[in-house]
């Protein structure tokens, strides 16, 4: 009974050294082929959820996948950090380890999150024009030219949504001593383009926080293969 007892020990302790081994190396062929599909400047880092792993690894789908791609640079725009979350990925086991170079590795859904720094945001901004972000709020303040003279100027920021990234209008601007000025986006008005972002994700929310612009984004049937 004794040396049934140690068998059946040692026998889970090879179980979870193997389940862990397995998701080191399927963590790294995604890491892999996003890097290479997408062009990353360094490999993501990957976590996948749930165990055991070879449960889901002999099923060859993964319900959860978190892939930290880090700060880069899209259309020109330096994004602080992407992050997102791969939820349905499928990628056989047998498959990775008999013809890796061919296999088929799909994320049935994408959920990511993109961060736009003060920094970013305030190079696209208008000469003289600074951006604070706050949670809830993005505001501006600097100096404008209105008839003739730069005046120091005020502006509480709405961000659209374009197919080409964010748009930033003002919803009013105000002059010092709290003068209200007309047609308002004439003076402060500018674009950040967002380009094609990693894993196909299209922008659905964005929401000012603490340092900068959160940008939650979405994609669904995402391959991963390179």
């Amino acid at each position: 009974m004794r040396k049934l007892l140690v068998f059946l020990i040692l026998l889970l302790v090879l179980a979870g050294v193997l389940d862990r081994v397995a998701v080191a190396g399927v963590e790294r062929e995604i890491a892999a082929r996003a890097t290479a599909r997408y062009d990353l400047a360094s490999p993501p880092e990957v976590t996948i959820h749930g165990v055991p792993f070879l449960t889901q690894a002999v099923a060859g789908r993964y319900d959860e996948v978190e892939v930290a791609v880090g700060p880069m640079t899209v259309a020109g725009v330096r994004l602080s950090g992407v992050d997102a979350t791969l939820y349905g990925v499928t990628a056989p086991l047998a498959d990775l380890v008999t013809r890796a170079d061919q296999v088929d590795i799909r994320a049935e859904r994408v959920v990511g999150t993109v961060v736009v720094g003060e920094e970013a945001l305030n190079r696209r901004a208008p000469r003289g024009i600074r951006v604070k972000a706050g949670p809830g709020a993005l505001d501006v303040s600097g100096e404008i030219t209105f008839l003739g003279r730069q005046v120091p100027a005020e502006a509480r920021m709405k961000i659209q949504v374009t197919e080409d990234g964010l748009l930033l209008t003002p919803e009013k601007v105000e002059l010092g001593g709290g003068i209200t000025v007309p047609d308002p986006e004439r003076f402060i008005r500018y674009e950040i383009p967002l380009g094609d972002l990693p894993f196909n994700l299209k922008v659905s929310e964005v929401e000012p926080v603490a340092g900068g612009l959160r940008i939650t984004a979405e994609a669904a049937d995402v391959p991963l293969r390179g």
